[in-house]
C-alpha cells in the first residue's frame, strides 16, 4: 500500500495555486538572470512544465465556471 494519498480536487483551490505557479514562474525567471550551466537549465526546463500548469489551470478554472454556470457544480 502506498504512503502516498492524494488530495481531492478542490476547484476552490485552483486560482491560489495559479497564483503561486504565476508567482514561482517569475521568481525563476529573475533567477536565471544570475544562473548558469545546469542550474540555468533547470529553471528552464521547470519554467516550461509551470507554463504547461498554468495553462492546464485556467482550463480548469474556466470548465468549472462554465459549470456553475450551468448549475453542474
Amino acid at each position: 500500500m502506498s504512503r502516498f494519498t492524494p488530495k481531492p480536487n478542490d476547484s476552490d483551490d485552483n486560482v491560489n495555486r495559479l497564483k503561486k505557479t504565476i508567482s514561482n514562474m517569475e521568481a525563476a525567471e529573475e533567477a536565471m538572470e544570475l544562473a548558469e550551466g545546469k542550474e540555468l537549465a533547470a529553471i528552464r526546463e521547470k519554467n516550461s512544465r509551470r507554463e504547461e500548469s498554468i495553462e492546464n489551470l485556467r482550463n480548469e478554472i474556466s470548465e468549472e465556471n462554465k459549470s456553475r454556470i450551468n448549475g453542474y457544480l
